[in-house]
């Protein structure tokens, strides 16, 4: 079997989808399939500095990047849409992620115009609130492209239960497949130590640190954060937030002044985007992980701080009910006051913060590792393929 993955872009900028592709392909070719991905080369307000227009070898799947004209942030690519429809007849699938970018969308033309079964994943773009934000701009390109592409997919993957029950207003005719994201359980079985953090921001040590892990986005909700974290501080003064991930759209101005207004910035630290041993040495430092969104597909975020065994806080938009059910996380509504509140009944009850991130620790190592996820991905390929014959 040979698949193509299609997706904008691979820039580090551009948080989860870029992980979850890479990490989802490199496990399907685990299992001795072919994967190829293609991209352009964006990366935010850069470009990532990669040879373009020729395959580039990873140790199990092989990445072409192309270039790109960007306006609106919907990343025209001739030269992909020509090799799209010159070559996308050697793959028996493709496999399409976001919606809402011209590569993707030429990418579902070059399929039908040479038959070839393609499954489409928005990665949460298709969630209420994301289509309600700069909607201006998301409506007519939805309705004359996006949509007729779509209703042409030979499946569209969600990653939660609670997103595909979101979309259904939406009436797209192909079947919805459940396939979340996944973690790899060797990534957590030794966490660094925390001191390779503390080096590197020591205004954290010896205090007791809230981690927040992910785009500086609107959708993230550090609007509620930030209010949340000010009456959790003022009954706390020894927590400190880490606010960690990338400003990919400049939004990191807005966001500290979040913090300015909740009279908390002292008590905050950005620390840009965080990565490797990095990223695990400020897991292994934290003390509770928050995730205040409103709005995911499915967070790789939220599984590394439950894989880290954090107690965390997560709102409803986060898309991740089944942690609730299991007792492995705090699933708040979308609102500062729960959000502080179930922060601080963890900051007064440790042993049942403890108990609760040993829970989640077991629930995702058990649940949500990538190779079963690749596993289930691959069968999906499989039926898709054999129903087109």
């Amino acid at each position: 079997m040979k698949v193509l993955m299609v997706i904008p872009a691979l820039g580090n900028v551009y948080g989860g989808p870029t992980q979850v592709i890479l990490e989802l392909a490199e496990s399907i070719a685990k299992l001795g399939i072919s994967v190829d991905i293609i991209a352009t080369h964006a990366n935010g307000s850069t470009n990532l500095d990669v040879p373009l227009n020729e395959w580039i070898i990873q140790k199990y799947h092989r990445v072409q990047y192309f270039p790109y004209l960007d306006f609106l942030d919907y990343k025209f690519t001739g030269a992909m849409t020509k090799w799209l429809f010159k070559n996308v007849d050697n793959y028996d699938i493709v496999h399409t992620n976001a919606i809402f970018s011209y590569p993707v969308l030429a990418a579902h033309w070059a399929c039908q115009f040479r038959n070839i079964p393609y499954i489409a994943t928005p990665h949460g773009m298709m969630e209420p609130w994301a289509l309600a934000y700069k909607a201006w701009k998301k409506k007519l390109y939805f309705t004359l492209l996006e949509q007729p592409a779509l209703q042409k997919a030979s499946s569209i993957q969600m990653l939660a239960s609670t997103e595909a029950e979101g979309i259904k207003s939406l009436h797209l005719k192909p079947p919805l497949v459940i396939v979340p994201n996944g973690i790899h359980s060797t990534d957590f079985a030794s966490l660094p130590s925390p001191d390779i953090f503390y080096q590197q921001f020591p205004e954290t040590r010896n205090k007791i640190l809230i981690i927040f892990l992910g785009r500086i986005d609107p959708k993230k909700g550090l609007d509620l954060l930030a209010p949340a974290f000010a009456k959790v501080h003022e009954k706390f003064t020894e927590t400190h937030l880490i606010v960690a991930g990338p400003d990919n759209t400049g939004f990191l101005s807005t966001a500290e002044s979040y913090f300015m207004e909740g009279g908390c910035r002292d008590a905050v630290t950005f620390t840009g985007m965080l990565r490797g041993d990095m990223k695990y040495a400020a897991l292994a430092a934290a003390n509770i992980y928050v995730a205040p969104s409103y709005s995911e597909g499915f967070s790789m975020s939220v599984l590394e701080g439950m894989a880290a065994g954090l107690p965390c806080v997560i709102t409803t938009g986060c898309n991740f009910p089944e942690a609730g059910m299991a007792n492995a996380a705090s699933i708040v509504d979308i609102d500062a006051n729960q959000i502080a509140d179930s922060l601080i009944e963890f900051l007064q009850d440790p042993i049942k913060a403890k108990a609760t991130g040993d829970r989640a620790r077991q629930f995702i190592l058990e649940n949500y590792t990538w190779d079963s996820i690749a596993s289930k991905m691959l069968s999906v390929y499989q039926d898709l393929i054999s129903l087109e014959k």
